[in-house]
Parts: C-alpha cells; structure tokens; sequence
C-alpha cells in the first residue's frame, strides 16, 4: 500500500513529538466520537438482520475499527496528511434491509468483490470514467431511497415507546441547536437514561467480552454480489470516497487519489473475511481533522489522523463489548436513534437528487424504486433503483438532445 503525498507537506519534517498539539487531539478524539456513535447502532442492526451472534457483529465491528485505525495511522504518519478512514454509514444503513434473506458467507463474499473492485477502479484508472456514467443526482437518490424508511421510522416507533422517542426526538433538536457535532451523542445519552429510569435495558446476566475476530469463508454468487456488492460499491465511491477527497483539497491537500481510494480497497479486502463491508474515506470527520479548528499551521492537522487512527485500534479490541452492548438496548431506541443519526444523510441525499430542475424525473424515479423495497430473482431494491433511474435518465437525455 503507497501512501499518497501532500503539497502541504514541510520539506524538513519534525518529529511527531514535536507537532503534537492539543487542539489537533481534541479534533482527531472528536472525529472518532461524531463517526463511532453515529454508525456502530446501524451495524448492529444490520447485524440482527443478517441473523449475526454477538461474537459475529462484535468481529464485523472490531475488523472495521483495526482497519481503519492501522490505515489512518500508517497513511498519516508517513503523508503527514490528516486522512482519517470511515465506515460507510449510508453503507451500513443499506445493508439493514439488503441482508435480509442472504447467507452471511455470501454478503461476505459480496464485500469482498466490492472492495476488489474498488481496488482495480484505483489500479487501472476507472474512477473517473465510473463516475461520469453514474450522475451524481441518481446516486445521491438511491441513497435517499435507502434511507428514507429509517426516517419514517422514527415516527412509526412512537406509539410503541411515546416517552423514550419523543424525548430522543427533543434531544436531537436542541442538539442541533447548541452543539450540531454533538447530536447523535446527545440522542443516546438521553435515550439511554430515559431506557434505564424506565427498566428497558437488559444489562444483567450479559456475558460482557473482549472482541473475537471471526473467519466467515467468502461464498461468492451472482445475486448477493448484484443485491449487495455493487450497491455497497457505488454508495463508497459516491457518498464517501469523492468527497473525502473533495476536502482535503478544500484544505489546502493534494494527495494522490487513486492511491487513496486504492488503498481503501485493499484494507476492505483484507478486512472482509472478518466482517467489514467496507473501509471508505472519511468526509465529516475529514472535515472536523483537516479543518483550521485542528490546528492553524496546515503541516501539523495530520497530528488529529494519528490520534484518530490509535482510538480506533483501541476500539477494535472492545467492539465486541460494544456489539453487546447495543443488544441491549430496546428495539424502539435503536430504530429512533438510527432515525435521528441519518436525518443529515437523508437531507443530503434529496438535496442532492433534486440539484438540478432539470435533471429531476429520473432521480425522483430512482428513489421511489429503491424506497419500494421491490425485489425480484433474489437482488434487492437499491440495485433496481439505480438501474430505473440510469435507464430513465438516458432515454430523457437522448429526448432532450433530440430536441
């Protein structure tokens, strides 16, 4: 894996020592708390879909937190780049309804082509050519079709748990309001000790463990890879890995992108056996690390990508105490917070869809079909979604040049 460069790089580099700082500290410990509790509930779920033991969902998480620990860390350290790697929520929130029905070691064997395949992209140049032949309005309305039930069901779960969702709901908008990055947060501290004053969470007789990396042998067919890999595929290269890159350049970086991307796909592949659906690059919590709030001198923001990489390794060896955690939980207070986590995603996704006034039937007809939740020949709705909305969008277009 050859780490991209910067051309905000010092030519004399200091020692780490010397660029440690604790504004990039806090940055980088703030980045892993906005991107950790707002996406580990989502795998969770998605795990409960898959039908996943505790250990399973604990390795899917562990596997994912080490990756992108040792690749944030190692990238950063020798770019001196503030690159911080993600898990994909949109990805994980896709995979709550795309798991269902499909063997795990054939998900599994859907990741695994999906991070290959986002390897050669990198390797033999296809990004770019990719990309032009998705429009950005059509992704960003499969993504919206993704999520858009989990914003519903905020509202469906509270005539189950009126008290427990409504408050969470509060929590959300005064976060909002006071403390945007810390909202998500916020939400689970309130849904937790409204769940704990009202008895709901299952604490006792849970055997609390350290995380148990688990080998799943890859099955590879046709409809998982279809249903699963391509819409994992195109929601990483789209949602997060674009514009990951789009903010370091923001901020003043250059770094290699095909190298980046390709090395998000190498340590997807070599994490997937273990459970990890996908290793993007970070978009939010790249902005909160590469940002000036980071540190005022550019060269030394990377100090915020090599905390962020150490907490994370340090998370991978309790995410098995995480996973069991979170089934703990009430069904009602992860469905709202999972909800309430994905707002901004959901918002972004529309607002993206609809950019354009007159490129807006074709997304309009993306996301009504992968919101319908229709399947046929075992390959899910976000598959059909995108390939509705491609199809219409190239007869439109065809109509609008002819005219």
């Amino acid at each position: 894996m050859t780490p991209p460069d910067a051309s905000v790089a010092a030519p004399l580099r200091q020692p780490l020592q010397s660029d440690l700082s604790l504004s990039a500290t806090v940055a980088g410990l703030v980045a892993v708390l906005v991107s950790f509790g707002g996406t580990a509930v989502l795998m969770v779920q998605a795990g409960h879909t898959a039908g996943l033991d505790a250990a399973r969902i604990g390795s899917w998480l562990g596997s994912i937190c080490l990756a992108l620990g040792l690749g944030g860390l190692f990238i950063s350290l020798r770019t001196r780049i503030p690159v911080v790697l993600a898990w994909s929520t949109p990805g994980a929130a896709l995979l709550i309804t795309a798991l269902a029905g499909v063997p795990f070691d054939q998900a599994v064997g859907a990741f695994v082509l999906a991070s290959a395949l986002m390897l050669a992209c990198s390797v033999f140049g296809w990004i770019d050519p990719i990309m032009r032949r998705v429009p950005a309005e059509i992704a960003n309305a499969m993504l919206a079709g993704v999520l858009l039930n989990f914003g519903l069901g905020i509202f469906t779960r509270i005539g189950e748990q009126p008290v427990l969702v409504l408050s969470m709901c509060v929590a959300y908008l005064l976060g909002r309001r006071y403390a945007p990055r810390y909202a998500v947060l916020a939400v689970m501290a309130v849904g937790l000790a409204v769940a704990g004053a009202a008895g709901q969470l299952q604490l006792r007789g849970i055997d609390w463990q350290l995380t148990e990396f688990v080998w799943t042998t890859p099955a590879f067919s046709w409809s998982a890879f279809v249903s699963v890999g391509i819409p994992i595929f195109v929601v990483a290269l789209a949602s997060q890995n674009l514009p990951g890159l789009a903010i370091l350049q923001a901020a003043g970086y250059r770094p290699a992108a095909s190298r980046l991307v390709g090395a998000t796909g190498l340590l997807g592949l070599l994490a997937a056996p273990f459970g990890s659906h996908s290793v993007t690059l970070g978009a939010i919590t790249a902005a909160i690390c590469a940002g000036p709030e980071a540190h005022s001198d550019p060269q030394r923001r990377y100090v915020s990508g090599v905390v962020y990489g150490l907490a994370y390794v340090l998370l991978s060896v309790i995410a098995g105490a995480v996973a069991v955690f979170f089934q703990a939980m009430p069904p009602a207070l992860i469905m709202a917070l999972a909800g309430l986590a994905l707002l901004g995603a959901i918002l972004g996704g529309l607002a993206g869809a609809m950019a354009n006034p007159q490129r807006r039937e074709a997304p309009l007809i993306t996301l009504l079909a992968t919101a319908s939740g229709f399947s046929a020949w075992g390959i899910g709705s976000a598959f059909w979604g995108l390939a509705a909305g491609l199809l219409a969008h190239a007869v439109l277009e065809r109509g609008r040049q002819a005219a």
